[in-house]
């Protein structure tokens, strides 16, 4: 006998991450910080960033997608496996090395009205902390996708987590996450694109 309440929870209200209370920061994902990540592989961190961009296209989750120096010519754009997933998504690109520090950015994130924010970024120990440690600071919950980012160094990239860790973020990965927006399979809408998204694990 199938026994979900017939009454979901609040999903603006729920003290769990849904698709109506939460918002997906994803900041400096370049040629060049890729390439520079020595935490884990690339290809592997390119994999996990594509499926979290495609987890907020499913749940149509508010994004904010920002990248630095580009027009200041001092860096390459976004890489195309997350522009090519979030069509119509505006990248804006900044030069402060910490995010929240950016007017455009600070702007755009409160203008979703979500406190709960998801974050991935490059690299973990400058790009992810620093606005982390802003947004915690100013009340949001901060949940740093942990298989999402990277940084120079095995060590950096953990210092960096730690540090975010005892400020009060709450580390996930994509795949809890992706279960945790998903949560009851009667929620037929979006069941297909959560099996093409996880059966995608398979090939990388």
């Amino acid at each position: 006998m199938m026994t979900s309440y017939a009454k979901p929870r609040d999903a603006a209200d729920d003290h769990l991450i849904t698709p109506h209370n939460a918002a997906i920061l994803i900041i400096d994902f370049q040629p060049v910080q890729v390439s520079s990540i020595a935490s884990r592989s690339k290809r592997e961190l390119v994999a996990n960033i594509t499926a979290l961009a495609r987890i907020a296209k499913l749940y149509e989750m508010p994004v904010v997608l920002t990248s630095v120096n580009v027009k200041t010519g001092r860096n390459q754009p976004t890489i195309h496996q997350i522009t090519d997933v979030l069509t119509g998504v505006e990248v804006l690109d900044r030069t402060s090395i910490n995010a929240w520090e950016d007017e455009d950015f600070n702007r755009a994130v409160k203008a979703t009205g979500r406190k709960k924010l998801i974050m991935a970024a490059l690299w973990t120990e400058v790009c992810l902390v620093h606005p982390a440690l802003d947004a915690l600071h100013e009340g949001f919950e901060v949940y740093p996708v942990v298989d999402c980012v990277g940084g120079t160094s095995l060590e950096a990239h953990q210092a960096g987590l730690q540090r975010l860790i005892q400020a009060g973020a709450q580390p996930t990965s994509w795949v809890q996450l992706i279960c945790e927006l998903q949560r009851d399979w009667n929620r037929e809408k979006t069941v297909p694109g959560f099996a093409d998204i996880l059966f995608a694990i398979e090939g990388h």
